[in-house]
């Protein structure tokens, strides 16, 4: 692999020392680079453990950054032409971290709950007995199993009725199912002695197959009235740290369960898996806390009529919930995927592991480095830890001539997740230079995600098409589940596309707000490739558009307004209008869904315009002036409507009915004055 050292200084503005030993022969030479230092970055991953060592014994404080440029950059078959691309991952590699997030702590003090049939959980509550406070739940039945002689943790049998919660606080509810109770059970065996069909063993409890209900069993366990085969309905519950389901189908449906349950169904290997790292898990623990949620900005529900649902929706470990106009989210169940910050359209969501602004400064320094060594056409390739290591894979398929590699023009990024990216940043990667984004998906991510993902580059792919840029393929999922599958993908992609990038980068920086950095990187794309566009159509769902009012309909009765959580909706204090700053639409659905004249339709588009920056007019009425002082009120068409529903209605008889063409005051007024009106004083005790 060759490397240009002048053009990697020249593009990294500082010296850099091209080693090819450094690891044996020239190990002196890191050495000498740790002194006086703020930081060290090696473009070696293979060695990290030993350059590492290496820094601890010249004690230096210099943190150690490492970075692989050979998997990722020269192993390929375009590896000639990947300075560009090595020039940006080094200049990634000398970013300093982001500043630390808010932590999610775990407290587990070893209470283990051990779920499946008898032969499992018995044999391995006898194994971890001594490391972790179990607890047996036989749900599958006692088949080929025998309890111990000694009684040193508790069992019980039943069905596993519900179970919620999470490492250090579980919740679990059986309902007790077999006649034999296993925790009265005092193991005497008379049971077994008297039972004529052999339908109780050691295991202790009935196989009801074989039973013949002479209760001879009943009758030998006496008063200590163990067995019941009348046993009234009801459920037992207790509190756990861990959980270890050994039962075919797992408690948890979604596809990602709470940290510190563990299933692993009746597959020995799994099973032994399982049980080693349940021991681990005694103690305290902590985690990222990977959102910021602000209720502000939510568009989920207002005056219990439901909007935005897409975080609920997309959510694979069910740790968002509704919780009246705004949403829940239990970080401790809470795994970091991003993925409802990518399809919150308010940005009420946000990621923060890192959050948008430390992931936009590194895609904007990738591009702007890869841009001054001279690369053309950068695609960003969005992969997580897995990602990563198809990648290392792919670099040494190629250096032995069995794949292409990894392009020149790719450029890889890890994420915590691949969910966790959205339009704000795919968009600003394209105002920064790039002329596409690929996001790598490897098969462990829930179908949702990718469904989601490709949803919202349908949205981001509509934009760039009509602004000039790569015909609608500019951002890209790509899936692979292996090195080979990878390269095919990554070929496929070059040759399906001619890539076109702006011609001037952007120079803003990817705010924490997302519909402000959406703001700008639209606006940056407009300017460099769709001057002339007013509007784009999209399709559903989106995060931006209009409205469309059925004015025969709409009765000005302003409900939208007072539902609309962006501000897009908003009255006119001095006459009967609505209006509408479509700029703020996240087309959320709470104004359709709260009109009660079903006048209020959503659409989709991204209007490019001032105009989308500035109060119109969607409705507006004559007002109706008040009969008795002219003081407008209402709107005519109101009036009119409840004047023609309530004329034939007794209560409205005689002059009673002029009362609802009149304002507030004059109503009251009218109502005091009126010489055949009852007064509250004519009112007695008893009638009138």
């Amino acid at each position: 692999m060759p490397l240009d050292g002048k053009a990697l200084s020249a593009a990294l503005n500082q010296p850099i020392a091209l080693r090819s030993e450094l690891c044996r022969r020239d190990v002196g030479a890191l050495d000498a680079r740790l002194q006086g230092v703020d930081d060290v970055a090696i473009a070696c991953t293979q060695e990290a453990p030993l350059f590492a060592e290496l820094a601890s014994q010249a004690k230096s404080v210099a943190p150690l950054r490492f970075v692989n440029i050979r998997e990722m950059g020269g192993w390929s078959s375009e590896a000639k032409t990947a300075t560009p691309k090595i020039a940006a991952l080094l200049a990634l590699a000398a970013l300093p971290e982001p500043d630390p997030v808010a932590t999610v702590s775990y407290q587990s003090q070893g209470r283990t709950l051990i779920v499946g049939r008898g032969k499992d959980a018995l044999h391995w509550a006898e194994k971890l007995k001594g490391q972790l406070a179990v607890t047996v739940l036989v749900n599958e039945g006692m088949a080929g199993a025998e309890l111990p002689q000694s009684r040193e943790y508790t069992i019980v049998s039943g069905k596993l009725h519900a179970l919620d919660g999470w490492l250090g606080n579980f919740k679990a509810t059986w309902a007790q199912e077999n006649p034999i109770d296993l925790e009265a059970c005092t193991r005497c065996n008379k049971c077994i002695e008297v039972c004529p069909e052999g339908a109780i063993d050691f295991g202790y409890q009935v196989d009801l197959d074989k039973c013949n209900d002479h209760r001879a069993c009943v009758r030998a366990c006496g008063e200590i009235a163990a067995i019941n085969f009348a046993r009234s309905p009801g459920y037992a519950e207790d509190e756990f740290d861990l959980v270890l389901d050994f039962s075919v189908a797992p408690a948890f449906g979604m596809h990602q369960p709470p940290q510190g349950y563990l299933h692993a169904g009746h597959d020995a290997l799994k099973q032994a898996i399982a049980s080693a790292e349940a021991a681990t898990m005694v103690g305290e623990f902590e985690k990222p806390k990977f959102f910021n949620y602000k209720s502000n900005l939510c568009a989920h529900s207002r005056s219990e009529k439901q909007g935005c649902n897409a975080c609920i929706e997309i959510c694979s470990t069910k740790a968002i919930s509704h919780a009246g106009e705004h949403v829940k989210v239990e970080p401790h169940l809470c795994m970091g995927c991003g993925a409802c910050a990518t399809v919150c359209p308010s940005g009420a969501m946000t990621y923060q592991y890192p959050n948008a602004k430390d992931l936009g400064a590194r895609l904007k320094t990738a591009l702007a480095t890869y841009g001054k060594a001279g690369g053309r056409d950068a695609c960003i390739v969005l992969h997580d830890e897995k990602g990563r290591g198809l990648i290392g894979d792919l670099g040494r398929l190629a250096s032995r001539k069995r794949a292409s590699g990894m392009p020149a023009r790719m450029i890889p990024l890890e994420v915590h997740h691949v969910a966790a990216t959205g339009l704000d940043l795919w968009l600003s990667a394209l105002a920064y230079g790039a002329a596409q984004v690929a996001v790598l998906a490897t098969g462990g991510e829930a179908p949702q995600y990718t469904e989601a993902l490709r949803a919202q580059m349908g949205v981001g792919n509509a934009i760039s098409q009509a602004l000039g840029f790569n015909g609608g393929t500019a951002l890209q999922v790509l899936t692979a589940s292996d090195a080979s599958s990878l390269d095919a993908s990554l070929q496929a992609l070059v040759k399906a596309t001619v890539p076109n990038a702006v011609k001037e980068r952007a120079t803003f920086n990817a705010s924490l707000e997302k519909r402000t950095t959406l703001e700008f990187a639209i606006e940056h794309l407009q300017k460099q490739g769709g001057a002339g566009i007013s509007e784009i159509p999209l399709a559903k769902p989106a995060p931006f558009g209009t409205l469309q009012i059925d004015t025969a309909k709409c009765t000005l009765c302003l409900a939208c307004v007072g539902a609309c959580p962006s501000k897009a909706l908003a009255d006119n204090p001095e006459t009967p209008q609505l209006r509408f700053i479509e700029k703020n639409c996240v087309q959320c659905g709470l104004c359709a869904n709260t009109c009660p004249e079903d006048a209020i339709t959503l659409v989709p588009r991204l209007l490019l315009t001032d105009a989308a920056k500035k109060p119109r007019v969607l409705n507006e009425a004559q007002p109706f002036h008040c009969i008795k002082c002219a003081k407008p009120f209402g709107t005519k068409q109101m009036v009119d409507g409840m004047l023609a529903k309530l004329t034939s209605h007794s209560m409205f008889a005689g002059g009673a009915l002029n009362r609802l063409q009149m304002c507030a005051d004059c109503r009251v007024v009218d109502i005091y004055t009126a010489e055949n009106e009852l007064k509250i004083t004519q009112v007695k005790k008893g009638g009138y």
